[in-house]
């Protein structure tokens, strides 16, 4: 796991708020609470051991999802200046970063299914 930076709260924020906290793959987690406060609150090794794997599996995740936006959005651009073949290229990039996305639970497999079908139909329809 990597370092984890905590933001420093306001002067005006209520004690006990929850602070940013700026995860190991440097994304801010929104509503987290400092690390150090979470593993205070739990009691045992095992609770303590499963908070780091939820924040790294969080941060994992966060990630996934992120990559596969970046593609999705790559197919959408290519289909809005009504290029087919790179469209259809894009679409080719984003289709296995998709469903490997839904196979590690980042998406509901439907949902990933559901998007390739209709990003499909939609880069079929510009060759028509």
């Amino acid at each position: 796991m990597g370092a984890v930076s905590i933001e420093q709260p306001s002067l005006g924020a209520p004690q006990g708020a929850p602070v940013p906290v700026v995860l190991a793959s440097g994304v801010k987690a929104r509503k987290a609470y400092r690390h150090e406060d979470i593993l205070k609150m739990a009691n045992t090794t095992s609770a303590k051991k499963a908070t780091r794997k939820i924040e790294a599996r969080t941060a994992k995740n966060t990630a996934r999802r992120s990559r596969v936006r970046t593609y999705l959005r790559k197919v959408e651009e290519a289909i809005a200046s009504g290029d087919q073949a790179a469209a259809a290229a894009a679409l080719r990039a984003a289709e296995p970063e998709l469903q490997r996305a839904a196979g590690k639970g980042v998406f509901h497999k439907n949902m990933a299914n559901r998007k390739v079908s209709r990003l499909a139909k939609r880069v079929k329809a510009l060759g028509a």
